[in-house]
């Protein structure tokens, strides 16, 4: 934040033994936490959707259970003022949050879509609840990760993070995938639920981040002091457009990812291992490669170089529409993917962690990450009608150009770097 000059603090790790330090370890435990629940309803949910029979408009239309993700700074402030009887101020809601996601998984595991009626309302509901029960960890792992990590280590730290996100998103759209083509999808769902134990050992196991800043004292200072000390800054609201912007495009793209991959002829199974395996090492490749940039060109110039790696990259999804059934296409066009858009988010969270105050870390990360969640949830909401509308071919080539406004905003990033004194930690 503008007001809070930062700490000088020791030049910053680099390197694989870097990587390797407890405090990195634990960021991409923690990525792999919070990654996996969210193609939960994105890959899973869709693939029981079209298997069901539901029409593409209303596949698109259920994205809009990830509402929490884009709403999660209202209720944000209070991890920031209320810690628990046990495990310390971001444990002990990490535990509940993990816990209660597990259960959640599990129970949508249990709904019958392809009834239709009262047992599609429980479907949706049931995501309803994995959605606010995944954003609520969000808000604690982000928090916990600013916490823990020095301003200077948030490069690194932000790319073990995603390193372990898409990790954690493998499991689910490859493993996942796999599985179903073989398994009932309550096994499916029971297996997912299953994989966030590791997360929630990590919980168990790692310190309390320590933080010389006392948590807010009273109503005001926990809901109201966090938002102004954010819009303190200069070019505040342009910088909560540029976030809204950045990843517009990627996002749109990604919504309707694993419905367009079977209706151009893959299979589950091919979907799991061709689509998701194909593009993990470029995925691992990418985060990696994406915070070791950052080192060494800085946010600005890694923004600028990851952003148009990803217009590049929706735009291969317009060139398998158009070649149709190809295994090689498909993971050259997802294993591009995966790499730029690890760099990118590596870029991207960096950024964001680094305009906070640490005082208030859950609610000013909330309402950053909350904004960054809206291409995905309400935007992607009507790719569904764009889709049946400009075709998929098109409808890509849309998502490709759509992108441009957020990267016009980079224009302004070097006066942001000036008045926030951080967006090059």
């Amino acid at each position: 934040m503008t007001s809070h000059a930062p700490t000088p603090t020791p030049a910053a790790p680099t390197g694989l033994r870097a990587a390797l330090q407890p405090r990195f370890l634990t960021a991409f435990s923690m990525g792999v936490a919070s990654g996996l629940p969210l193609l939960v309803t994105i890959t899973l949910m869709q693939a029981w959707a079209k298997d069901a029979g539901v029409r593409i408009e209303e596949i698109g239309l259920l994205s809009l259970v990830g509402l929490p993700y884009t709403l999660k700074f209202l209720w944000a402030p209070l991890f920031d003022r209320i810690t628990l009887p046990f495990l310390g101020r971001r444990r002990g809601w990490l535990l509940v949050c993990q816990l209660t996601l597990m259960a959640a998984i599990v129970l949508m595991g249990q709904c019958r879509p392809e009834r239709g009626g009262v047992f599609l309302v429980l479907f949706v509901l049931a995501a309803f609840a994995i959605t606010f029960a995944s954003a609520s960890q969000d808000i604690v792992i982000d928090a916990f990760r600013r916490e823990d990590l020095r301003d200077n280590e948030l490069g690194l730290g932000s790319s073990c993070y995603i390193y372990g996100y898409r990790v954690g998103m493998l499991l689910v759209s490859g493993g996942g995938m796999i599985l179903a083509e073989y398994a009932p999808w309550p096994v499916v769902f029971a297996a997912v639920a299953a994989c966030l134990l590791p997360g929630l050992l990590t919980t168990l196991l790692v310190a309390e981040p320590r933080v010389d800043a006392p948590p807010p004292q009273s109503l005001r200072e926990s809901v109201i002091e966090p938002f102004a000390d954010y819009f303190r800054q200069a070019d505040a609201w342009l910088i909560l457009l540029f976030i809204l912007l950045y990843k517009l495009g990627d996002n749109m793209a990604a919504a309707l990812a694993t419905p367009f991959y079977m209706d151009i002829g893959f299979s589950k199974a091919e979907i799991g291992a061709v689509v998701k395996l194909a593009g993990f090492w470029a995925t691992l490749a990418g985060s990696f490669i994406g915070g070791l940039a950052m080192l060494r060109l800085g946010i600005h110039k890694s923004l600028w170089l990851f952003g148009l790696l990803q217009m590049v990259s929706t735009a291969g999804f317009a060139l398998l529409a158009r070649l149709g059934h190809s295994l090689p296409v498909l993971a050259g066009v997802v294993s591009f993917e995966n790499l730029s858009a690890g760099m990118g988010t590596a870029a991207f969270v960096a950024f964001m962690a680094a305009l906070t105050n640490k005082r208030f870390t859950a609610t000013q990360y909330a309402l950053l990450t909350s904004l960054m969640g809206v291409p995905r949830v309400v935007i992607s909401a009507v790719t569904g009608y764009l889709a049946a509308a400009f075709g998929w071919f098109g409808f890509f080539l849309f998502c490709t150009i759509i992108a441009l406004p957020g990267l016009a905003l980079l224009l302004r990033f070097s006066r942001w770097q000036e008045t926030t004194g951080r967006a090059n930690a």
